[in-house]
Parts: C-alpha cells; sequence; structure tokens
C-alpha cells in the first residue's frame, strides 16, 4: 500500500497568499497559471455551483491548469481565512526536476480525484 500525498516540502516556502473566508482564489474559465498548496485553512472546489470537494491544510488544487494548459474548469473558495503557496510553472518544473516524489505525489491526487468523480 503507498503512502498518501505529501507536499510537506512546500510547508517551508515562505512567498505565500492570504485569503479571507469567501474570498475566490480563481473561477472557472481563467486561464490557470499557478496551482495552490494550502499552508492553513480550507478551500472550497465548486462546479456549476455544487460542491465537489472541501480541502484543507496539506492539500493542492488548481494543478490540472500547470499539466494541460487548459483553463480553470471549478471555481476555489476560501472556505475560511486560509495560507496558501502558489506554485508557478516554472517553480511546478523545479520541484518536479529536484524532488521526483512530488510529480509522484500529484499524480497520486490526480489519480484519486478521477476515481471520486467516476464512482459519484
Amino acid at each position: 500500500m503507498s503512502l498518501p500525498p505529501n507536499f510537506n516540502i512546500l510547508n517551508s516556502n515562505k512567498d505565500t497568499k492570504l485569503f479571507a473566508a469567501g474570498q475566490t482564489i480563481f473561477t472557472a474559465g481563467e486561464v490557470g497559471e499557478e496551482m495552490y498548496y494550502i499552508k492553513s485553512g480550507e478551500v472550497d472546489i465548486i462546479l456549476d455551483g455544487k460542491l465537489l470537494i472541501t480541502l484543507g491544510a496539506g492539500h493542492i488544487f488548481g494543478e490540472m491548469a500547470l499539466i494541460d494548459d487548459k483553463i480553470r474548469y471549478a471555481n476555489a473558495i476560501a472556505k475560511t481565512d486560509c495560507e496558501v503557496v502558489a506554485v508557478t510553472e516554472k517553480y511546478f518544473n523545479f520541484l518536479i526536476q529536484e524532488h521526483p516524489y512530488f510529480a509522484l505525489n500529484v499524480m497520486r491526487v490526480l489519480a484519486d480525484r478521477l476515481r471520486k468523480q467516476t464512482h459519484s
């Protein structure tokens, strides 16, 4: 059995963004230029007004935009006050090169979310 995805390497990143509860982080249809790692707080991912998932500290979101260069398909709203690390494409590529397990963890998150969507 494999370990759950671990993105703790991003905890040491001091370049963070703060979002107040209820604040929009990104909206569906936008071009995505970064993914996010939640250092603290919770974020709701909403599609067509329906809550898909609530993510907390230690989770990532918005990663698909860095992988396929497509627009955002859902909205990300801060459920609580939160602190996130924005991971640009350049930083993402650096993390993958320097820490290969980072890429594997991103793939595990994508696979898990795909499985959950196909079984709901």
